[in-house]
């Protein structure tokens, strides 16, 4: 029995769909999981999604369609964390390649379809994005959830949107979203997030990791990257809904825009025209900054006092808790020194470690 995850982003969508998977339907059978290479620019440091051919190694599943397993490696200087994924977890990753736009998308799922014959299809969402309008101003990344959710609307199957954890994003607030949410379909819980809690040691992933913190039961305000709002840890957030998946297109102009693209440059065109904004863009213009900034400093015990003045400054914010991604990129430091800064933390500190998030209360 195959069961077919679209991780609606990429990113942290996939690993919340492995924990999915396992919480709706059993390990007993393992999910394909859908999803971009997109891992933004801490782990990746070409702006945009990856496609098909900024890898080798790839498993041909369809005749536009490849997985990635624990042997494919990015071509440099791309990077991604979809080849580490396939290795620690069980499910199959099938690489959504958005470079042919909405309708090559569509084509991929149409013949992961037609291939795998799935018991079920979700395409799922953390924290809500996939339901914008298009003209919030706290939206930042429309594209990717819009992209899939248009190519779902045009195949010849059944498809249930799930929106997991409603406004951990940090882009639509749970207020926004709640009069569209449908029911609730699970609530996840501290056994749900056990299979993808190892995971979560590295990936660099914000809104998975706040939707793991809610459900293993912490509770108060983290601050994550790119100076967005505080996001809220509240009792909703471990809450999976179904939404109407006909009903949210109506919703979201972007995703109807750009059903008929044929390139990724095309659906980036129409989200500057609806949203006002392209987020390939500011990952481009985010990616020179980075280059020209100041030189990297070593991760080592002197970061520690500069940890201390950045944790005051939130604490007076009312933030409680904040994320890997964002210290990493608040203390001006690159993935690989993310991943050090982390070790440095846990092991010095391990008491203000909220797996998988890092806790700036006084005790």
């Amino acid at each position: 029995m195959t069961r077919l995850i679209v991780a609606a982003g990429g990113g942290g969508d996939a690993i919340a769909a492995a924990m999915l998977s396992s919480a709706l339907y059993g390990d007993e059978d393992p999910a394909v999981i859908f999803t971009y290479a997109w891992d933004r620019l801490l782990i990746d440091p070409l702006p945009g999604p990856r496609g098909a051919g900024d890898f080798t190694g790839l498993s041909r599943l369809t005749p536009s369609v490849w997985a990635v397993t624990a042997e494919t490696k990015p071509i440099p200087p791309a990077g991604s964390t979809l080849p580490r994924l396939a290795a620690e977890l069980p499910h199959t990753f099938a690489l959504l390649d958005p470079y042919k736009g909405a309708v090559g998308i569509t084509r991929q799922l149409q013949e992961l379809i037609d291939h795998l014959h799935p018991e079920s299809i979700d395409l799922l969402d953390v924290g809500g994005d996939i339901l914008a309008r298009g003209d919030e101003p706290t939206l930042r990344s429309p594209l990717a959830d819009a992209l899939t959710l248009a190519a779902a609307s045009q195949v010849s199957a059944t498809i249930r949107l799930l929106v997991a954890g409603p406004g951990l994003d940090g882009e639509l607030s749970a207020d926004e979203l709640c009069p569209v949410l449908g029911p609730v379909v699970h609530a996840l819980t501290v056994s749900d997030t056990e299979p993808i809690t190892p995971v979560l040691e590295w990936h660099p992933s914000e809104a998975t990791a706040m939707l793991t913190a809610t459900a293993r039961g912490i509770r108060g305000t983290c601050k994550i990257r790119d100076a967005s709002l505080p996001v809220p840890l509240t009792d909703d957030g471990p809450r999976v809904h179904e939404v109407d998946l006909g009903e949210a297109m109506i919703r979201n102009t972007l995703a109807r825009a750009i059903t008929g693209t044929r390139t990724l440059h095309a659906a980036d065109a129409h989200s500057r025209r609806v949203c006002g904004f392209s987020e390939i863009d500011y990952e481009r213009t985010k990616a020179v900054r980075l280059a020209e900034g100041p030189l990297r400093r070593r991760v080592s015990e002197a970061v520690l006092s500069r940890l201390d003045k950045f944790e005051a400054e939130e604490r007076d914010s009312g933030v409680s808790h904040t994320t890997f991604r964002h210290l990493a990129e608040a203390l001006n430091l690159n993935g690989k020194q993310c991943d050090a800064l982390r070790r440095l933390l846990i092991t010095s500190r391990p008491e203000r470690y909220a797996v998988p998030l890092w806790s700036i209360r006084v005790r």
